[in-house]
């Protein structure tokens, strides 16, 4: 965190900076009693100063002075300046050239080719807001992409604002945690958000930092927690004031945040920062703690860290990268222990949320063995070539022993994008609103839902969201209610999920069998739990046929009544579901169902001994 000094008063000329001032720790525009301190790195500066509108922008009136044994740090305290006020830095190169950059730490700007802006983050007033998630076992998280989310306007850009209205319908859906796609500052208007040009800045169009508060302080007020995506394997590319910051680089490259040789090169362009400099690591330590101390977030999604650890995405060649995640991940476990740290890593690696020495210490990954079968049972044309073999492998992975070390998904942004579509698209593209897409979309949903690990649903998933995604095209509301039904289903599996009647602990918990697999009949069952028992103990039955199965045995976990919570055919979830008759059941070794096509069925114990395994 800033750590505030208490300064002697300062003078009112803006003219000159005040030697009586305390020096103020920390990096950027640090405000202070009366005035801001600023400080940046600039190792290879001939000089620099701050110009801003305080000053006329003048290139002369506050120089800053190079730091005894700062290697680089410039720094300077000029009474007067307030929150607000618009700046940059003016530096002279080694060459002797003039060129302003915007605060590589600014957590304001004003756009990203435009100004930095003092911003006080101690000024924002979080009333009382203390909000800490529950146990991973305990989380459904829902991602966002705010420009696309809910834009107030025809052909506008979503704003965190126009997110924050529509919080109530993820507090109605049921789910406790807001993944939203990168808000740091970015190229242009529209993005994904992985191309960030300022690391502690909110998007401008977004509506900027206070804006951000706002939502993540609504989001707790709802108990929902918030985690944000972080991109630290590259920077940019493009409007990066960070490139040859101070004027120096070799071999044509970016300079000192930089690598300066082949481990600058990524798949989205020629800036992989220095994991091994000193003030980078800082950098981006600080950036990640920033959001936790300034945001109140809950906890951070690092973007493709296979980009991180290595030059191609594979291995480990850059131990630099794979120290700074460790090293992060540590300091945010140390200062934030409620957090929650994601990779998105998918090369099941279990060092990747391990805490040993070697782990690079996140909590859970994107588990590609989970997304990956399941998306090819659920498009395959034919039902032949669904494996419940490759499912049932998805279903039971884990990593290091614990089923909450992944997050389990159909959709994400990734997988609706780059060539690829949202599940009802890829099921069938000429009617993706029809039976056989709603039907194995929300197969795909409750397999997510009852899986061990941290599920996760896409923005408009809720409501058969088609196409692709993208970051100009908005949600279609109107499908909340043409689908309302549908997103009944998902609240109720989602309710399920938690546990919310107290009938489905089973579901919370980290055990997981598979009962049966049969590939003739395409028929899955496996039973979860945590301790065993009625009111604890789950059986979850698939049907993965186009047809109807009718006095089916399936093996069951213990003998006892097992009553029928969820049939994903009923009929109050869609007109087009055949409402099929299936019901409790009194089972010994084994049950006899009745299941409809493309149906989940989810049982509970309420009668019997039941054990845990």
């Amino acid at each position: 965190d800033l750590v505030m000094t208490t300064p002697t008063p300062a003078p009112t000329s803006l003219n000159t900076t005040d030697s009586a001032v305390a020096v103020t720790p920390g990096m950027g525009a640090v405000p202070y009693d009366g005035g801001v301190a600023f400080r940046v790195w600039a190792p290879n500066a001939r000089a620099v100063a701050v110009v801003g509108d305080f000053n006329e922008w003048s290139p002369t009136a506050h120089p800053l002075t190079e730091e005894d044994g700062s290697d680089g740090n410039w720094y300077v305290a000029i009474p007067g300046v307030e929150a607000g006020a618009a700046y940059k830095y003016a530096i002279t190169t080694a060459d002797g050239e003039l060129v302003h950059r915007i605060d590589p730490y600014a957590r304001e700007v004003t756009n990203s080719v435009g100004n930095g802006v003092v911003h006080d983050h101690a000024a924002y007033d979080w009333e009382g807001d203390e909000f800490h998630l529950g146990g991973h076992h305990e989380l459904v998280i829902y991602e966002m992409h705010v420009g696309s989310f809910n834009p107030a306007d025809e052909g506008a850009i979503g704003t965190l604002d126009d997110a924050r209205a529509r919080l109530d319908h993820l507090v109605k859906l049921g789910v406790n945690v807001v993944q939203v796609m990168p808000v740091a500052e970015f190229a242009g208007d529209y993005s994904w958000g992985y191309n960030p040009a300022h690391l502690f800045a909110v998007e401008s169009a977004y509506g900027g930092p206070s804006a951000f508060k706002d939502f993540v302080k609504e989001a707790h007020r709802r108990g929902i927690g918030v985690v944000l995506d972080v991109v630290y394997n590259h920077l940019g590319p493009s409007d990066l004031d960070l490139w040859q910051f101070d004027g120096w680089s070799e071999n044509g490259k970016g300079g000192i945040y930089f690598y300066n040789d082949d481990r600058s090169t990524t798949p989205w362009g020629d800036t992989r920062p220095d994991y091994g400099r000193p003030q980078v690591r800082d950098l981006l330590r600080d950036n990640a703690l920033s959001w936790l101390r300034d945001y109140h977030v809950d906890g951070l999604r690092y973007d493709m860290t296979p980009f991180i650890r290595s030059v191609h995405g594979g291995g480990r060649d850059l131990p630099d990268g794979w120290s700074l995640m460790r090293w992060i991940n540590t300091s945010v476990r140390e200062e934030f222990p409620h957090a929650i740290l994601i990779a998105e890593d998918m090369q099941r690696d279990p060092l990747i949320s391990a805490t040993e020495d070697n782990g690079a210490a996140f909590h859970a990954q994107w588990d590609g063995a989970f997304v990956h079968p399941v998306r090819d049972a659920l498009t395959a044309v034919a039902d032949e070539d669904r494996s419940l073999a490759a499912i049932a492998e998805a279903l039971t992975t884990a990593y290091n022993g614990d089923a909450f070390q992944r997050v389990v998904y159909t959709e994400s942004h990734d997988e609706v994008a780059n060539g690829q579509a949202r599940v009802p698209h890829e099921i069938d593209e000429g009617d993706a609103t029809g039976w056989a897409a709603q039907k194995r979309s929300t197969l795909g949903a409750a397999l997510a839902l009852t899986a061990p690990g941290i599920p996760m649903i896409f923005q408009g998933q809720e409501f058969l969201e088609g196409e692709w995604f993208r970051d100009d095209v908005p949600l279609d509301w109107d499908r909340a209610a043409d689908f309302r039904g549908i997103i009944r289903l998902y609240r109720d599996l989602i309710g399920l999920r938690r546990n919310a009647d107290g009938t489905t602990r089973g579901l919370t918990g980290h055990h997981v069998r598979v009962l049966h697999a049969d590939e003739t009949s395409n028929v899955l069952a496996y039973h979860r739990w945590a301790d065993g028992g009625p009111g604890d103990d789950v059986v979850v039955i698939a049907n993965l046929a186009h047809e109807a199965r009718e006095d089916y045995r399936v093996q069951m976990p213990h003998p006892g009544r097992w009553a029928l919570r969820f049939n994903s055919d009923a009929g109050l979830y869609s007109t087009a579901f055949g409402n099929h008759a299936s019901s409790d059941v009194d089972a010994g070794d084994d049950a006899s169902i009745t299941i409809a096509p493309y149906t989940v069925l989810i049982y509970a114990l309420v009668g019997g001994s039941g054990s845990a395994e």
